[in-house]
């Protein structure tokens, strides 16, 4: 087997492959350029994207030159795929906005100085906004036939729960499909990955390739992954996990990794770093904790950098040592004079971004899981003010795993 393909798949990572065969003996004799879509529905990417950008990293680590499509046309219709109602469409402003800073993080963990394999950035916009209707569905839509779009899992799920599905949602697949087909005609594009959910919008475009110019492409598809909790990956009861720092600080990033389940975190070593898999079966045996840290410090030092993950480690130390002190933990500023020289703890936590409800504030603090500087708070009216505290910050705790240093002025 393809040296490519035996890695995706002692990692996890392969799902379905259409003629695997003939992609692995294609493989083997030259480098291709493959390409993964990503929609640019918000101003960052959430961890949930992250086994795509993982997908990119495995094919330049090989040899192969990656092609990131970003999805500035499509994203003006709405991929259906998973989905149970119409996306929110955004205007022309927020999807440029969105398009710039995806790419900036997408660079962050791809290689961009090797030539041979320095990613190809594109946006299907330059060649779908120009599309002529008719001419459109004359040489494309011909190749498409109603029955087999209604057998696709994104179309049936939602018909089958009588749940709207617009004609332009519809239309998603033929785009998608014509966008493999402007990438093999415009930059020899033979290889299209996605996620399972994606299977039937990837086969198209491999049909329409071999009916349209009678060239032969190729799919791959992963598996969605779900946490062993059984919830989806990228969220938490906090929020998203987004890949972008102004989002989502280095250290929270690091505490995401290190609080992995324990049945999770030998997988997600092999998906989610670069450690090569003989050497994460001869650890997996190891301390789990251990463990969880090293999944921690490689995939934080992926995105933020070497020193950001040894930063987090050493804030999670100082914060579980109770050293309220420690420089490397998250920090906000709050200008007590803004809240009449004083706040109170629910409050005080809403501007933390530590919790967003109100009435789960009011909870955690029964449950005795608030504390300021280390000590319990057992009442949801408590004040922070001049006199209650004796120096200008303080260090908020949710928990034994989540603290901020508070700078109070």
């Amino acid at each position: 087997m393809n040296k490519f393909l035996k890695e995706f798949k002692d990692r996890g990572l392969f799902y379905q492959c259409t003629s695997e065969e003939e992609l692995s003996k294609l493989l083997d004799k030259e480098k291709i350029n493959g390409y993964i879509g990503f929609d640019c529905t918000a101003e960052s990417l959430h961890v949930g994207s992250l086994l795509q950008i993982m997908c990119l990293r495995l094919l330049q680590k090989h040899g192969h030159r990656p092609i990131v499509l970003i999805g500035g046309g499509t994203t003006r219709i709405g991929d259906p795929s998973g989905k149970d109602k119409t996306r929110k469409i955004l205007n022309e402003k927020e999807i440029d906005k969105n398009i710039k800073n995806i790419e900036k993080i997408l660079k962050n963990f791809l290689d961009t100085k090797n030539p041979k394999t320095k990613p190809i950035f594109v946006n299907n916009y330059s060649w779908l906004k120009g599309l002529n209707y008719i001419s459109f569905l004359r040489d494309i839509g011909k190749h498409f036939t109603i029955n087999k779009m209604l057998s696709f899992d994104s179309v049936k799920t939602r018909l089958e729960r009588e749940q709207s599905l617009s004609y332009m949602e519809f239309n998603y697949m033929i785009l998608q499909a014509y966008d493999f087909l402007e990438l093999n005609k415009k930059k020899n594009c033979v290889l299209q990955i996605g996620g399972s959910d994606q299977w039937g919008n990837i086969v198209n475009g491999v049909e329409l390739i071999k009916r349209y110019s009678n060239k032969q492409g190729y799919g791959l598809t992963t598996p969605l992954i779900t946490l062993a909790s059984g919830t989806k990956m990228g969220k938490t009861e906090a929020g998203a996990i987004w890949l972008d720092k102004k989002f989502l600080s280095a250290y929270d990033y690091w505490q995401f990794w290190r609080n992995t389940d324990d049945r999770d975190v030998v997988r997600f070593l092999k998906v989610f770093t670069d450690l090569e898999t003989n050497e994460i079966y001869n650890l997996q045996n190891n301390n789990i904790n251990q463990l969880k840290i090293l999944l921690a410090n490689e995939a934080t030092m992926m995105l933020h950098g070497k020193k950001a993950a040894q930063n987090s480690e050493k804030a999670a130390k100082e914060a579980f040592s109770g050293n309220s002190l420690g420089s490397n933990l998250p920090s906000i500023k709050i200008k007590l004079k803004e809240w009449n020289d004083k706040i109170n703890i629910v409050d005080l936590i809403i501007l933390s971004k530590l919790e967003k409800s109100k009435s789960e504030i009011r909870r955690l603090v029964k449950g005795n899981a608030i504390k300021i500087d280390d000590k319990i708070i057992t009442d949801d009216k408590f004040i922070i003010d001049n006199q209650s505290i004796k120096k200008n910050y303080l260090k908020l705790s949710i928990g034994k795993k989540r603290h901020i240093k508070i700078n109070l002025s």
